[in-house]
């Protein structure tokens, strides 16, 4: 928009609360048509609505990124500085927050709209008295008015949260700053309204609203409400003094402090400004003070520019002219913005240079560049989103496929979870609320546009209902007022079945030692009712942490439901998870986090005494794999004796032979009986202890496995089962089955025939013979997989003249090589330390 006629070019300079966007309104309501830019889309539809009640909706345009409101005769525009339309001829034409040039992320947009910006008969130009040099500098002529404040901003000092006065907002820079004072809020003082730039409008209207209305007495929000969000707020207290500004944490200049803190009072109304903090980085300095309380800022020394108008000829002429650099001496570079650093991704693209054959292409690449990063995901995942986006908008016709945008709408039109969740939502919706409002990047922009809109209006509905119920507890506000502001005073009585009560209100109850929320409270009270009554349940909680640490071993349990991780109960209440240990046999014991609440005195004692019950359950379970834990650690037993303790007990009592033959075959006679003794067998296929086979054992050994493997427990084979089908739960060797053809035999059955076809052999020498049928038939075998079997353990089926089946001996497996010769001595030591670890079961050598 160029100046073509002389007229009038105003700056209305002055603190805040001095009534410029006010004024601005008026005069541009006084012109036949007129356009204000705004710094923020809520400022903008604040003044929408208000220009709407003066002139009609069919009259009046809102136009921001991600909405546009532009009726067929519209006359007066309220906008977004970066969506202001630069082509139309009006006849006023102002800028809100004009010092925002000097912000090296948004600051090129204010500059350019400094220098371009004209309406036909007048330009206003509205900010902080620190732009004045610039102002001069850069526009000639220009007239300056300075607006005084018209009520007192005076500094009441650093004020705790629970002594802040009613109508107080507090400042916070980032999201989860606002949700932690939010939170403390609702503790102490009832609850509290929440604002932040990212909220809808919808959804920071309704917040706004509640304050207002004094269904709440305070307000949390980031230093959007210093950008001219109109509230009654009488105090307004800084929670920290500094903010990321997207590069580095910094502290706030004097001039942003004072256009927060000019928040407070409304018109003649004085305010109050402070810290919540005394000393240190948070606090003022007295300089700061002064400079706040008498509206003396440092002027500022340059803006930042880029090129409002860049060359679309190329894209190299494009990254060129948007790097160029200005020439006016109060003008800075901007700093590289997302959409520049997007665009130069994009130019490293192969087939992007090939699209962009036309400066109407290469405008189009910039507009792409252009969709903010509304969720925050950093230039790379941006980059791959704008990308498809390009992709679509330089092929075919040009539009998005209605399928995509439809897909990416439906998954957000979802109002479940928490404030994050919804929040990023609407962050995301928010994109597509942008992408429709470009009319010629879809088929049917305005259908899409209202179905973006939808979406965002439903979960803003839905973030507001999410903001209340997490930060104000009205039952708590009412309960406040009447008893006080001090939590402590709350009478606070816990029943014999933990039933928790305030004040005759029934909240909730104490589950062992978790508050669980009564079902017609909201989730949240649990937060304020541990803070009013932190002492009595405390108290309680000590008590029952004593009893468990001297539970006796019947109130102790272990559950090990499939799909759920091995917990240790006490009663019914779930204590403790096992998780990986040194060894299988010894898992860790975790105390559940609920048990977070009891000194770590108490969960000492608790995890010792858990400890101590499991050690005496596995003794009795699993005798056979305690006793190998203690040899696969003992110095004295030989290493082929640790070696095969270590790998039974590792997996369980349970291996395949074949797995640790080199083991095996180092076994001299000596352990080999102490292995016996202590119950194992070191079977043909396989070494095991056939106890663990039994459903106790096995259960306790599914249990074991699944806290090594950090795992929930599986499902173990049917119980009494010999046979199982191949695809059975449990078929597998690390449950005591070994698959063979298509079933799965359990592994002592196994050596049973194996011993019964080589007893059978010995009677026979070398002639052929018939094993027992009833052996395999009373197991379930088939006879496939008794062939198979028998051909393992060196057994062929023997020519038969009547249906009979007959063996013969196929030939003895290959010879393994013997064991080196090994040393008398030590092997003696060592098979006195195997039988005098496996003396402890009582077991007899074989």
């Amino acid at each position: 928009m160029q100046r073509t006629a002389e007229h009038a070019v105003t700056a209305v300079l002055g603190p805040t609360n001095t009534g410029k966007t006010h004024l601005a309104v008026e005069r541009m309501c006084g012109h036949s048509s007129g356009m204000i830019g705004f710094p923020l889309r809520l400022l903008a539809r604040e003044v929408y609505d208000r220009v709407v009640k003066l002139k009609g909706e069919n009259r009046v345009a809102l136009i921001t990124g991600e909405e546009k409101i532009v009726p067929k005769d519209a006359r007066w525009f309220l906008c977004t500085a970066e969506s202001m339309p630069l082509d139309k001829d009006l006849a006023f034409v102002a800028l809100d927050e004009a010092q925002l040039g000097a912000d090296p992320e948004r600051g090129h947009v204010f500059t350019d709209r400094i220098l371009r910006a004209r309406g036909r008969e007048e330009t206003m130009l509205l900010g902080s008295e620190s732009l004045r040099p610039m102002l001069k500098a850069l526009v000639p002529g220009i007239e300056i008015i300075n607006r005084p404040r018209f009520s007192t901003l005076s500094y009441a000092g650093a004020k705790k949260i629970s002594r802040l006065p009613k109508r107080s907002a507090i400042v916070a820079f980032s999201a989860e700053e606002v949700y932690a004072v939010a939170e403390m809020l609702r503790r102490l003082r009832g609850g509290a309204a929440v604002v932040m730039g990212a909220l809808s409008p919808r959804t920071r209207n309704a917040q706004v609203a509640m304050f207002q209305a004094g269904e709440v007495d305070y307000l949390v929000a980031t230093d959007a409400i210093g950008m001219g969000l109109n509230m009654d707020v009488a105090h307004v207290a800084f929670a920290s003094l500094n903010k990321f500004d997207g590069h580095r944490q910094r502290r706030l200049r004097v001039a942003e402090m004072a256009q927060i803190a000019g928040r407070a009072g409304r018109h003649q109304r004085d305010g109050t400004f402070g810290a919540l903090v005394e000393e240190g980085p948070g606090a003022f300095t007295p300089e700061e003070v002064f400079a706040i309380e008498e509206h003396r800022f440092p002027p500022l020394e340059q803006l930042y520019w880029r090129q409002g108008e860049p060359d679309y000829a190329s894209v190299d002429a494009l990254i060129e002219s948007l790097e160029q650099r200005p020439a006016h001496r109060v003008l800075w570079a901007a700093p590289q913005s997302t959409d520049l650093a997007v665009l130069k991704r994009m130019a490293e693209e192969p087939g992007v240079r090939g699209r962009c054959r036309s400066p109407a292409m290469v405008a189009r690449l910039w507009a792409a560049c252009g969709v903010p990063d509304f969720r925050k995901l950093g230039v790379d995942p941006h980059t791959r989103f704008v990308a498809r986006l390009f992709g679509y908008l330089s092929e075919g016709n040009g539009h998005i496929p209605h399928d995509w945008f439809a897909a990416e709408i439906a998954r957000l039109d979802n109002v479940a979870g928490d404030v994050e969740t919804l929040a990023g939502r609407i962050a995301a919706a928010r994109s597509w609320s942008y992408i429709a409002n470009r009319a010629d990047w879809l088929a049917d922009p305005a259908h899409w546009s209202a179905r973006a809109g939808a979406v965002e209006e439903r979960l803003s509905d839905a973030l507001h209902v999410s903001l209340t119920q997490r930060f104000v507890d009205k039952r708590t506000t009412l309960l406040m007022r009447q008893i006080g502001a001090d939590p402590r005073a709350l009478p606070v009585t816990i029943g014999a079945q933990g039933e928790v009560m305030v004040e005759d209100h029934a909240i909730g109850r104490l589950d062992g030692f978790r508050f669980v929320v009564a079902p017609d409270a909201r989730a949240t009270d649990k937060r304020l009712l541990l803070a009013a009554a932190e002492r009595r349940l405390g108290d309680e909680r000590a008590r029952r942490g004593v009893a468990l640490a001297e539970a006796e071993d019947h109130a102790l349990a272990l559950s090990a439901e499939v799909g759920a991780v091995p917990t240790l109960l006490w009663g019914e209440l779930a204590v403790a998870t096992l998780a990986p240990g040194p060894t299988v046999l010894r898992p860790r014991v975790l105390l559940d986090r609920a048990l977070d609440c009891l000194s770590v005195e108490a969960r000492g004692k608790i995890e010792a005494r858990l400890k101590l019950w499991l050690g005496g359950q596995l003794k009795r379970s699993v005798p056979g794999l305690v006793v190998l834990d203690g040899v696969q650690r003992d110095p004295a037993a030989s290493p082929a004796s640790r070696a095969v303790a270590a790998a039974l007990v590792a997996h369980g009592g349970i291996v395949a032979r074949a797995d640790i033959a080199v083991a095996v075959d180092g076994l001299d006679p000596v352990a080999r009986k102490a292995f016996r003794g202590a119950g194992f067998t070191i079977g043909a296929l396989d070494l095991f202890d056939p106890r663990l086979l039994k459903p106790g054992a096995a259960r306790w050994r599914r249990v074991l496995l699944a806290a090594r493997n950090t795992q929930p427990v599986g499902a173990g084979p049917r119980e009494g089962a010999t046979v199982l089908d191949r695809a059975a739960p449990g078929a597998t060797l690390a449950h005591g089955y070994r698959p063979v053809g298509a079933q799965a035999v359990r592994i002592d059955l196994i050596e049973r025939i194996a011993r019964a076809a080589h007893d059978a052999r010995g009677s026979q020498g070398r002639k052929p013979f018939v094993l027992d049928p009833a052996l395999a038939l009373s197991m379930g075998l088939t006879r496939a997989t008794l062939e198979q079997l028998m051909g393992g353990f060196g057994f062929r089926p023997a020519p038969s003249a009547d249906d009979t089946l007959r063996w013969s001996w196929r030939g003895r497996p290959p010879v393994r090589p013997a064991p080196p010769p090994r040393d008398t001595a030590m092997a003696g030591a060592m098979a006195g330390a195997m039988a005098g670890a496996f003396a402890v079961l009582g077991g007899q050598a074989e």
